[in-house]
């Protein structure tokens, strides 16, 4: 998923050589140059970005709203702690609310910075369907979406320039393109997948996120994002199929406490 921001990263969009050997391009696709140092410090540059917008951002402030980040960190938590996180314990995984009705999305910057729309929010029925797009987007930061993705498209000599030169300006500019990245679609199944893999060690329905992309193909106008992403019937249909064959067993939904939940958000 996206957010609504200019990317400057249109270099993400530079076309790969055409790789014959499947093995290579397995190991180009996983690639990364970057540390995972600079994961972390690209999302404080982002965060920083957020932060110096309000009127674009508004981040739904804690006060006030105790119970809601209470129970949002609360679902994180339990998919964090699922089991199948490569950095659990290295990002710090923080967690805001950006209060934007008409925004149905949610994302995880480089190092676990996660965002989330009250748009979103209310627009999903139930606890694991939430659960599901969290998983979603705290995978594309586990699985370091982005630096792979830079390391693809960009050359060694800028990587150089940031790594060495820890030039400030150059990582400003890569945090404003990660804001409005759009992760292939490789990288999105991957997400896909990885959701289900960790809500199957919870006690939720291990295919919340079919539940966001089933109501996505009820809308008359889908958000723009899912344009450059997998048809979302596949999703819906390759996620199932990941429940299936990890045979999760996990069926809470936690209706009831979702639609208390969303009673709690400011209208």
């Amino acid at each position: 998923m996206t957010i609504r921001l200019a990317s400057l990263l249109l270099l993400i969009s530079l076309p790969l050589m055409n790789w014959q050997c499947s093995g290579i391009k397995s190991a180009v696709n996983n690639f990364n140059m970057l540390p995972i140092e600079q994961d972390i410090q690209l999302g404080q540059e982002v965060q920083k970005e957020i932060n110096s917008k309000p009127a674009e951002y508004p981040i739904l402030p804690e006060k006030g709203n105790e119970q809601i980040y209470q129970y949002i960190r609360g679902i994180t938590t339990k998919v964090l702690n699922a089991g199948q996180l490569t950095y659990r314990h290295v990002f710090p995984w923080e967690v805001k609310i950006i209060r934007d009705d008409k925004t149905l999305n949610a994302f995880c910057a480089p190092g676990g910075y996660i965002y989330v729309y009250t748009g979103l929010i209310k627009f999903l029925d139930s606890e694991d369907q939430l659960a599901g797009v969290l998983g979603h987007e705290i995978a594309h930061a586990d699985l370091r979406h982005s630096t792979r993705q830079m390391s693809k498209a960009m050359g060694l000599s800028l990587f150089a320039q940031i790594l060495i030169g820890q030039k400030q300006e150059e990582l400003q500019k890569l945090a404003i393109g990660i804001i409005g990245l759009s992760f292939s679609r490789e990288h999105e199944t991957e997400a896909d997948i990885a959701s289900v893999e960790y809500l199957c060690n919870t006690e939720y329905n291990a295919a919340g996120a079919a539940g966001f992309f089933r109501k996505m193909e009820g809308q008359p106008t889908p958000p723009e994002f899912l344009s450059t992403h997998p048809n979302p019937s596949n999703r819906v249909k390759k996620i199932d199929e990941e429940k299936a064959r990890l045979t999760c067993a996990g069926r809470q939904t936690y209706n009831s406490n979702y639609v208390q939940m969303k009673n709690l958000l400011p209208k």
